[in-house]
């Protein structure tokens, strides 16, 4: 009860929540859009581009931290559910993933689709999309996974108790010199079921994704 009392459950299960939910939207929205052009469109750039997005891949994500804290406090959205789901919304990750899942795709489809009079944005969500839906379920999965899990980023740009997430509440809890372990373990099991919850709604969809993503580069 002690651990009920010091903290806001329902606000952080909401931030957290609200947090999970923008980053997988916008991830594997843009993720998909982007794939699909590295994947399947010829434009000047598109190997460099695509480079750039695996050498972001290789280069350690805390080297971004205080350019972004830069953008988000030059935005005045400190301690706003926006400040958490910047640094998710585009993903390096998420294209390279989906890309692979696009580069599997027979080309005869585009070829029909284009006798049949559809432009690239009528390709890409009417016939390409559905077909990678258990790529855009895995990737799904995996943002959410990882912005239940990001700690610096939530610890640094939303210092307020009331815009706090689970893991930044987690991590006040411990103490610089003694830790609470009786209320540690009870604030981790409270912190734990939402992620659990959604591996066993979706954890089909997960494996049959990862297994279908090992296509050619």
């Amino acid at each position: 009860m002690s651990v009920l009392e010091r903290y806001n459950f329902g606000v952080l299960y909401y931030n957290t929540l609200a947090m999970m939910f923008w980053r997988v939207l916008s991830g594997v929205l843009f993720s998909a859009m982007a794939a699909f052009a590295f994947a399947r469109l010829k434009f000047p750039g598109r190997d460099f581009f695509f480079g750039l997005v695996l050498f972001q891949m290789m280069v350690p994500p805390q080297i971004f931290i205080i350019p972004q804290y830069i953008m988000v406090d030059s935005m005045g959205m400190r301690n706003t559910i926006f400040a958490l789901v910047f640094p998710g919304l585009v993903s390096a990750f998420g294209t390279f993933l989906l890309r692979q899942f696009f580069m599997q795709l027979p080309k005869e489809l585009e070829e029909a689709a284009i006798l049949d009079g559809a432009h690239t944005g009528q390709i890409f969500t009417r016939v390409m999309l559905p077909l990678v839906r258990s790529g855009l379920i895995a990737l799904g999965i995996f943002t959410a996974l990882f912005s239940f899990k990001d700690l610096m980023w939530p610890l640094i740009i939303n210092s307020e108790e009331n815009a706090a997430v689970l893991s930044s509440a987690l991590a006040k809890i411990q103490g610089a010199y003694s830790v609470d372990y009786p209320q540690l373990m009870s604030a981790s099991v409270l912190a734990f079921w939402p992620m659990l919850i959604v591996y066993l709604i979706f954890q089909r969809k997960f494996i049959e994704g990862i297994s279908t993503s090992g296509g050619k580069l």
